[in-house]
């Protein structure tokens, strides 16, 4: 079983900066931490879940959505089996519950793993 654990969420004024961490523990058949490609989204009231940030195995590929590039730092830390999100510059337009997620590809099956959430609210 793995599970996914957020925390950093909570609130904070326009302009202001938030850092998110997602502890990654227990493993598949095929996977450990590493093996894992990871990722950060978000869901507004009302709105779809959309994904906000992307980094690959190895860390050699990172995609952001538009909205919050520039603004936005994903990384991971393999020895530690954590994902981070930077966040700075918020606006209220960010405001919304953020998870994380882990994707592992082992015999031809992709697996996907979420987090249970953490809130984020940017108001004045």
């Amino acid at each position: 079983q793995v599970q996914l654990v957020e925390s950093g969420g909570g609130q904070v004024q326009p302009g202001g900066s938030l850092r998110l961490s997602c502890a990654v523990s227990g493993s598949t058949s095929g996977s450990t931490f590493s093996d894992f490609a990871l990722s950060w989204y978000r869901q507004a009231p009302g709105e779809e879940r959309e994904r906000v940030a992307f980094i690959s195995r190895g860390g050699d590929s990172i995609v952001y959505t538009a909205p919050v590039k520039g603004r936005f730092t994903i990384s991971r830390d393999d020895g530690l089996h954590r994902v981070y999100l930077e966040m700075d510059s918020l606006k209220i337009e960010d405001t919304a519950v953020y998870y994380c997620k882990a994707d592992t590809f082992s015999d031809g099956v992709m697996t996907s793993f979420w987090g249970q959430g953490t809130q984020v609210t940017v108001s004045s």
